[in-house]
């Protein structure tokens, strides 16, 4: 009985070194920078997920800081607050204490979202069903 061969490999190329990617301080979260983004009083509106925001204003005041600035931009069209809290890759909680000191300065509105209800109203159903039996 003879002994497996082993077959040679060819030599691969190496690929093409990459650069080294060290992480970024953007790209860790910065607890130091969401305090003094949230400020030290850190009070909060009653706000949900789900809250839709609007802004009041078209442009931001020359006091307010890059972060509303962005929120201010961001809200010309409701948006939600989760929505918002993706958009800047910010925290719920510190997106809320901005969006507090803004509805303080009645820079933003604060809209509840629309419940709808779980079942349609029967007589309204049956209302369609027999337009749509008349065509």
């Amino acid at each position: 009985m003879t002994p497996p061969q082993r077959q040679r490999r060819s030599p691969q190329k190496d690929p093409p070194p990459q650069p080294a990617q060290d992480k970024k301080e953007d790209e860790r979260p910065n607890p130091e920078r969401l305090y003094v983004v949230a400020g030290a009083d850190g009070n909060r509106a009653d706000l949900d997920l789900v809250t839709l925001i609007v802004a009041s204003v078209e442009d931001p005041p020359h006091s307010a800081t890059p972060e509303q600035a962005a929120l201010l931009r961001l809200c010309a069209a409701p948006l939600s607050v989760a929505e918002l809290s993706a958009y800047l890759s910010l925290p719920f909680g510190v997106v809320t204490v901005l969006l507090t000191d803004m509805l303080a300065a009645e820079l933003v509105q604060a809209r509840a979202p629309i419940v709808r209800k779980a079942l349609p109203d029967r007589s309204l159903l049956e209302a369609v069903m027999h337009g749509l039996q008349r065509l």
